[in-house]
């Protein structure tokens, strides 16, 4: 018999333990608990090590939140944030550093947006916490075939939303399609959060010369600051300037 390793990650003790419980009675699966994304990091670092990796996350939607707070609503391609640090976060660390390990979003109430940026993460299924036994597991075999699962009431919303930020996407690139080599360089180097004064030491430019740069960034993208345009940068898909590996070639002069 195959056997699915299945992890659960969620903070509230008393739903996870009983979750364990209740998917440990089935005679294929074997199940183990987290209770925050840093200990479920641990649990699939240390699994691996051991040559026992684990089939499915099942993750809690709201990891990390205050009893009874609504998660706040990021502004779309604002980056994630820091790797487990809330349940689609751990998504996203999960799918960079674990490929193979299916995840699985729990979640107490139907969010198309949340569920886009949960897809967009890289889970495979959005999966009421209220759902039954059957239907978990169900999802659970599923997404190991790479099936992807949503609620039907949640298909609508979820494809207007993944359209929405197609959209966004197609404009911001556009946007920075017009941008030169060098004012493409220097919002790079916002993107990886450097200041003028470091941007300039690292690009071989004067701090005077960066300032129009980042001047002339911000007008040809149509934002009024540097978190805006990071933000749309991040939404074209511009990699931060790689401080460690990045070789940038002298000029020989100030520009």
């Amino acid at each position: 018999m195959v056997r699915i390793r299945v992890l659960v990650v969620d903070d509230h003790r008393i739903f996870a333990e009983s979750l364990a419980a209740a998917l440990a009675a089935e005679p294929d699966v074997d199940v183990s608990a987290a209770g925050s994304g840093p200990a479920a990091l641990r649990c699939l670092e240390r699994a691996a090590a051991e040559g026992r990796r684990f089939d499915v996350l099942l993750v809690d939607a709201d990891l990390g939140a205050a009893p009874g707070a609504v998660p706040a609503q990021r502004e779309s391609g604002s980056g994630p944030p820091p790797a487990g640090s809330d349940g689609i976060a751990l998504v996203a660390g999960v799918r960079v550093s674990h490929p193979g390990v299916r995840t699985v979003v729990l979640a107490e109430r139907d969010d198309p947006r949340r569920a886009a940026l949960a897809l967009q993460a890289g889970a495979s299924g959005w999966v009421a916490k209220d759902c039954s036994l059957s239907r978990l597991l169900a999802v659970i075999r599923g997404v190991l075939r790479e099936e992807t699962h949503l609620p039907p009431a949640l298909l609508t919303g979820v494809l207007r939303e993944l359209t929405a930020a197609r959209k966004h996407r197609t404009d911001s690139e556009r946007l920075v399609e017009s941008l030169t080599p060098r004012e493409h360089e220097v919002l790079r180097c916002m993107v990886a959060g450097l200041g003028r004064k470091d941007v300039a030491a690292r690009l071989f430019l004067s701090p005077h010369t960066v300032r129009t740069h980042m001047q002339n960034v911000l007008g040809k993208l149509g934002v009024h600051s540097t978190l805006a345009a990071v933000a749309l940068a991040r939404r074209a898909g511009v990699r931060p300037a790689d401080l460690a590996g990045d070789v940038v070639e002298r000029s020989g002069q100030l520009a």
